[in-house]
């Protein structure tokens, strides 16, 4: 469980001990930033944290697009304090979930799916799946932002299985579509 006053006074000195640990949501904006986020600190009230990038997605909010907060360092929030979790990530970052289920990752890993799932629920605060879109959806906007490769092909590149399905999930989190994100104009709001 994350501290209110602790991730609260990190995210006030942005503190960058507790970048990757924590995630601030803010519910005025619907958008999640990094401890470290140069925006101007929203008020304590609207303010919620997490201890994932997927789990402030799965409750509905955005990253911020000037801190990047998807991209933030995989330290030991994400690890969380399990081997088992530690293994699991590392073969949904290889993309181990792009084209098996969570049934076959959980045999990898010598489990069952539903303890894996409890893990994930415990130590990220996101499932399995939540925290493979995410890395997906993180790779795509890599490519969109530093290749000029179709949109088709990033989202195959991506690990997503058909264009329409990362159409769909990119404009669930960013609420614009890829090749809208992709032009310069898009960049240059702080959110």
């Amino acid at each position: 469980m994350l501290d209110f006053k602790i991730c609260n006074d990190a995210r006030l000195r942005r503190d960058p001990a507790f970048d990757g640990v924590f995630f601030t949501a803010v519910r005025t904006t619907n958008i999640y930033c990094r401890p470290v986020c140069p925006v101007k600190h929203p008020l304590e009230k609207n303010v919620t944290y997490y201890p994932s990038a997927a789990a402030a997605e799965r409750n509905g909010y955005r990253p911020c697009l000037r801190c990047r907060p998807e991209t933030a360092p995989f330290c030991a929030a994400w690890n969380g304090t399990s081997t088992t979790v530690g293994r699991a990530l590392k073969l949904i970052e290889t993309g181990a979930l792009d084209s098996a289920g969570v049934v076959n990752l959980a045999e990898r890993l010598g489990i069952g799916a539903r303890h894996l799932s409890r893990l994930f629920q415990r130590h990220i605060g996101a499932s399995p799946v939540q925290i493979a879109q995410t890395c997906r959806l993180q790779r795509a906007k890599r490519l969109l932002d530093e290749t000029e490769m179709p949109v088709a092909e990033i989202a195959y590149q991506a690990g997503f299985g058909s264009v329409r399905r990362f159409n769909s999930a990119f404009r669930g989190l960013y609420q614009k579509s890829p090749s809208k994100y992709r032009r310069p104009t898009s960049r240059t709001s702080d959110h």
